[in-house]
């Protein structure tokens, strides 16, 4: 049998060390691309009025709308108060982003059902805000 020098011995123990530190750290870097980019942060609902669906970016298309939220009967005897909130729609959502633009242009009220996510990525959205689905409020 060899006897192995002490040098050698330190070398191959520090090659162990630095192949599992290096495992360490790509498994904690996917968790947390994971965890932002698939978690979600809040799911709700907002009513009001879709005022624009559309096409923005330079290097990746991503569709954004707004929504005129208006806060009814906030304040007695007082006009509405009015708010305009952004959001982005998925690409995937074929039949939302036309549903989106139907309401848009006949300016329906609606319920708009959103979740926020943790961060924000070019070629997801402009917002952490995503259109989910829609109820059409109007609509006989």
């Amino acid at each position: 049998m060899e006897r192995q020098t002490l040098g050698e011995r330190i070398k191959r123990t520090s090659k162990k060390v630095l192949r599992i530190v290096i495992a360490l750290v790509v498994i904690t870097l996917i968790s947390l691309f994971s965890f932002y980019y698939w978690g979600v942060y809040e799911d709700g609902v907002m009513a009001g009025r879709i005022l624009r669906v559309s096409i923005k970016g330079v290097a990746f298309k991503t569709y954004e709308g707004k929504i005129d939220l208006q806060a009814f009967g906030a304040l007695k005897n007082a006009s509405p108060i009015a708010e305009s909130f952004d959001f982005s729609v998925e690409k995937s959502d074929k039949d939302l982003i036309k549903e989106l633009e139907t309401v848009a242009l006949s300016g329906e009220r609606v319920n708009l059902y959103f979740i926020k996510r943790y961060a924000i990525f070019p070629w997801r959205g402009e917002t952490r805000y995503f259109a989910t689905r829609i109820e059409r409020l109007d609509s006989k």
